[in-house]
């Protein structure tokens, strides 16, 4: 049975980031929110085994399937390989994420995150056949994969799973010629086999809602009563072969621009990609630091410092200046390496530096600028 494309919503409801209270998640916030959404004609949930530690499948119980009918909505989670503890330990996960969320079957069911590093797990664990025979006993209706890999994985992917009936990928304006995430190569392998594609990221995990000045500046004069975030979500929505953007959405006002976008959806007109071309080309120009990650710096540092994801915090900051990310990259950096402010001038990076960068400089204004 494969996947109607006209029976889908547009707009799903991601539960990756759900409101919290006192540290957990506000189950009576999501069940206003899970209530709002499906109010208005929308019936696609998004979970997985990890998310929120466990707890969004658990959310998804009291908020969505204690309070609904079964066959009111359609619900989707995803088996993670690198939390498998054997070949043997698929059963026990999903096992886990039927008694988790009371579904009693999954609407949608993915392999988690297939990328470069992994995907030989997936096939060594059998995870493909297993999810197959999950789908003869009825307790998955549809069998798909999220993906983060690289467009020659994804070939091989598609090309040896033909059973996969949708494919999940992160698909925004940003990073359509993003060497790392090349979306736009992704989409058009999966378009040009007619594989229905479930967007993930449309706006860029919040980035792509409230940017530099100037890049919102261009994207008001153009449509003054639209909201920044809605250029993301109609830019993914124009494509065809899309049958599901996920947005996830932590609050009422979220959630209301984003039903304001899909209520009388409209595609992108020749006027308005331009409008996204040019703030790309601008964004990819603005002031940041032009390095290269050759990673030469790194080497002989005696503080172990990663030098070019110090910079890459930063670099996202400039572009992203609403946002939080460039914070949580260099939080998450520190974790395992030397921070900026462990520099002691010692100058081995620069004199290896084939771009000449100011290292020493630049790091004392990272430690400044966030705050180490």
């Amino acid at each position: 049975m494969s996947v109607n494309i006209q029976k889908m919503p547009k707009l799903g409801f991601g539960l990756m980031r759900l409101p919290e209270k006192d540290g957990k998640i506000d189950i009576d916030h999501v069940s206003r929110m899970v209530d709002t959404y499906m109010e208005n004609g929308l019936n696609y949930f998004d979970t997985a085994f990890m998310y929120h530690e466990g707890n969004s499948e658990k959310a998804v119980k009291e908020a969505l399937v204690k309070r609904h009918p079964r066959e009111s909505y359609m619900l989707a989670t995803k088996l993670p390989v690198w939390m498998l503890n054997g070949a043997d330990d698929k059963d026990r996960v999903f096992n886990e994420q039927l008694e988790r969320t009371g579904a009693g079957y999954f609407d949608f069911y993915l392999l988690h995150s297939i990328e470069d590093e992994n995907y030989e797990k997936y096939m060594e664990y059998d995870c493909f056949n297993w999810a197959l025979k999950k789908k003869e006993e009825g307790k998955i209706k549809h069998l798909g994969f999220s993906f983060h890999g690289s467009p020659e994985l994804l070939e091989r992917v598609v090309n040896e799973h033909p059973e996969l009936e949708f494919a999940q990928i992160q698909l925004n304006y940003a990073d359509w010629n993003n060497p790392k995430v090349q979306s736009g190569k992704l989409y058009q392998i999966l378009s040009s086999r007619n594989i229905p594609i479930i967007v993930m990221e449309p706006v860029k995990g919040g980035t792509l809602a409230g940017m530099a000045p100037e890049l919102d500046a261009m994207f008001k004069e153009a449509r003054p009563e639209a909201s920044i975030a809605s250029w993301a979500l109609r830019f993914v929505g124009s494509l065809k072969g899309v049958m599901t953007i996920l947005s996830g959405m932590s609050n009422e006002e979220q959630m209301t621009d984003n039903l304001h976008t899909f209520k009388e959806f409209e595609p992108l007109n020749e006027k308005e990609q331009k409008v996204i071309q040019q703030v790309v080309k601008k964004m990819l120009g603005m002031e940041n630091i032009p390095c290269t990650a050759c990673r030469y710096c790194c080497e002989g540092c005696p503080m172990e410092i990663n030098i070019p994801e110090v910079f890459k915090a930063i670099n996202t900051m400039s572009t992203y200046p609403e946002s939080n990310e460039g914070q949580n990259i260099y939080k998450e950096l520190i974790k395992n390496s030397g921070k900026a402010s462990d520099c002691i001038g010692c100058g081995q990076c620069e004199r290896v530096c084939p771009q000449h960068l100011s290292i020493i400089e630049l790091l004392k204004e990272a430690t400044e600028k966030l705050s180490d």
